[in-house]
């Protein structure tokens, strides 16, 4: 049902909305109206500029969506629904402190507003900073010049990211490598005792593979999904996952990287693709053709229209679908001695931090988290105090009772070792000596292999 046009569509001084706004990603909506509701790709995105009407002014709700709607044009869906978040929790702020609805963004309201956030939540205006220079940018009453100054004289601290990862928060952070030990041998004993469906199966264990974000495991469709037979007669397993954050291929799939699969899961794989493809040519209720089925079905029907992506199931309720599939696995972790709570963001940590571990560079990491350039995989190849104090605290463990096997001191003769009058603390090997004269004493009872403590004659 269409919306009747709000007081936005009224002029504004001398510019009037516009009747049909077409977003980055192709969709179409009509910007005049009290509600933005499209789809970009998989998104279902929503602006409800009601929710504007206790905290601001009819005349300021008609001034931000120029902003924003140059915002649809220029940049991705999810950040037009970000801004309009920010920005009415803004409104709210000033509103409430002004005791009436704001009208106009000044200098002054700004300042206030910073003042009772902290180090951490600064961010929260730093990410409104562009949009208002945008807005008072374009000509469009409602921010102020001193506003915009205000703006540009300070220093924002961004978002803080990668606590998680650089401190290996046991909640939130990477798992460790007996936690994702543990939960690929639950995951694969579940699957043995038929507790859990073939398709979360494969979708858990993509996770475990790859790391990806909900929404490419979401955007698979059955053609993703190949069997390649090399010239030496070997077989491949490939995934094409679809790039996201590149443009316009999160709503369009213009970009894909090929991905090896483990040769278990990919003929899996390939054998579960295949019964999908038959199962959308065989089923009249579905209106798309087999070559366009999703690889990880919607398992509940929707009445949202999704070009492009019909049946899909959406990025969250595949966020939802991997929690609940771990959660029944009810792996305990090491460090908490609780469940693991695993998410597939903890997993997409998770390969990332392995690959680091495993001596790889930022290059490579960046090429696995699908990233054009490496300046956010730093965290994954940077150790920083709180990590190198855990490393510390492990290594040590390790090396203790190594330290201590060769912490034996030289000795002249062998009536100084600890069991001196002892024969069988002789150490000998015919290798060095074929009349297996003794070269040392082992410093403990019963064979020591070489890694008690050694008294060693010159």
């Amino acid at each position: 049902m269409t919306e009747k046009p709000a007081i936005t569509s009224q002029p504004l001084g001398s510019l009037t909305l516009p009747h049909t706004v077409k977003a980055l990603s192709g969709a179409v909506f009509d910007p005049r109206t009290k509600r933005w509701t499209f789809h970009d790709g998989l998104h279902s995105i929503s602006v409800n500029f009601e929710r504007l009407r206790e905290c601001a002014t009819d005349e300021l709700i008609a001034a931000a969506k120029f902003p924003l709607m140059w915002y649809a044009e220029n940049a991705e869906a999810m950040t037009v629904v970000n801004l309009f978040d920010h920005f009415r929790r803004l409104l709210e702020s000033i509103s409430a402190a002004q005791g009436r609805p704001v009208s106009i963004i000044d200098a002054l309201p700004l300042a206030s507003f910073r003042a009772s956030l902290t180090k951490e939540t600064e961010w929260k205006l730093g990410a409104l900073s562009a949009f208002f220079k945008k807005w008072e940018g374009l000509g469009v009453l409602g921010v102020t010049k001193s506003a915009v100054h205000f703006l540009k004289s300070i220093r924002f601290k961004g978002n803080r990211k990668g606590t998680a990862v650089l401190t290996m928060d046991p909640l939130k952070g990477p798992l460790t490598e007996i936690e994702r030990s543990a939960t690929q041998v639950a995951l694969d004993d579940a699957f043995a005792a038929r507790t859990i469906a073939l398709d979360d199966y494969l979708l858990a264990w993509l996770c475990l593979l790859l790391g990806q974000r909900n929404i490419q495991y979401a955007m698979l469709k059955v053609g993703d999904v190949r069997e390649i037979t090399k010239a030496d007669g070997a077989t491949e397993y490939v995934l094409r996952v679809p790039r996201v954050k590149q443009g316009r291929a999160e709503a369009r799939r213009e970009q894909f990287k090929e991905r090896l699969i483990t040769p278990s899961i990919g003929k899996m794989l390939i054998d579960y693709a295949s019964s999908v493809r038959t199962r959308f040519g065989d089923g009249d209720e579905f209106t798309i053709g087999p070559s366009q089925a999703p690889l990880f079905p919607q398992k509940k029907t929707t009445k949202k229209v999704r070009p492009g992506f019909q049946q899909h199931t959406s990025p969250k309720e595949i966020g939802n679908r991997v929690r609940s599939v771990f959660e029944a696995l009810r792996v305990y972790s090491e460090r908490t001695g609780e469940h693991i709570k695993i998410t597939s963001k903890r997993l997409r940590h998770t390969v990332a931090t392995s690959a680091a571990r495993e001596g790889h560079g930022e290059l490579i990491i960046a090429e696995l988290l699908d990233h054009s350039d490496t300046q956010n995989v730093g965290i994954y190849v940077k150790a920083t105090p709180e990590i190198i104090e855990r490393i510390d605290r492990a290594v040590a463990l390790r090396m203790d009772p190594l330290a201590h096997a060769f912490a034996g001191a030289v000795i002249i003769s062998e009536s100084a070792a600890i069991r001196g009058d002892d024969p069988t603390s002789r150490i000998v090997d015919p290798r060095f000596d074929e009349t297996m004269k003794p070269m040392g004493n082992c410093g403990r009872d019963g064979p020591c292999g070489f890694m008690g403590h050694l008294r060693i004659k010159p």
